[in-house]
């Protein structure tokens, strides 16, 4: 597949291939996580593994990516990451308890120091749950400390823009843990 640049809302956007500033963004993650000694796996709902792929593209990401779980399913969540089931079919897939299952899930079955999870609905309408566009929850768990939750409410947007938006949240939130260890 060849990827064509092309010019979109004031960023360059590649056809077929990821955004070159969202793996811009990529580069200071992967620097940081190698620099402190840490490495990072994902365990991706609504995002499919695009965190993943965007670590993948910077420059040493295999000293510190160890990969990605993509999760789409309820069924699939409690088979690869042990998600309660329960909890899932009582709750849903779209909430703080489910995020931090998945990212400590992701931990426990990787040798990998942190573990980001996103679990949320992108739109254009509510999920199988009835969880509106645009709620969204990501979870870190790091070992030795408490899972950390974050809920984004990015509302009724574009969901392509609000993908971005996750992605360059998620980056963000790996930035910080990295520096505060």
């Amino acid at each position: 597949m060849s990827c064509r640049a092309r010019g979109h809302e004031g960023r360059r956007q590649l056809e077929g291939c990821i955004e070159q500033d969202l793996t811009s963004q990529a580069q200071p993650v992967v620097d940081a996580l190698s620099k402190a000694g840490l490495s990072v796996v994902t365990a991706e709902s609504c995002t499919g593994g695009l965190i993943a792929a965007i670590l993948s593209h910077a420059q040493n990401a295999s000293a510190c990516l160890h990969g990605g779980f993509v999760v789409y399913t309820k069924t699939h969540k409690h088979a690869a990451l042990g998600v309660d089931e329960n909890l899932l079919g009582t709750q849903g897939s779209v909430n703080a308890e489910v995020a931090r299952q998945m990212a400590e899930g992701a931990l426990r079955h990787s040798p990998a120091s942190i573990a980001l999870a996103v679990s949320g609905v992108l739109g254009p309408n509510p999920d199988e749950d009835d969880n509106p566009p645009g709620l969204i929850y990501l979870g870190l768990a790091l070992s030795g400390r408490p899972t950390r939750i974050i809920r984004h409410d990015f509302g009724r947007i574009d969901p392509d823009e609000m993908r971005r938006q996750v992605i360059l949240n998620a980056l963000n939130l790996l930035l910080e843990t990295v520096h505060g260890t």
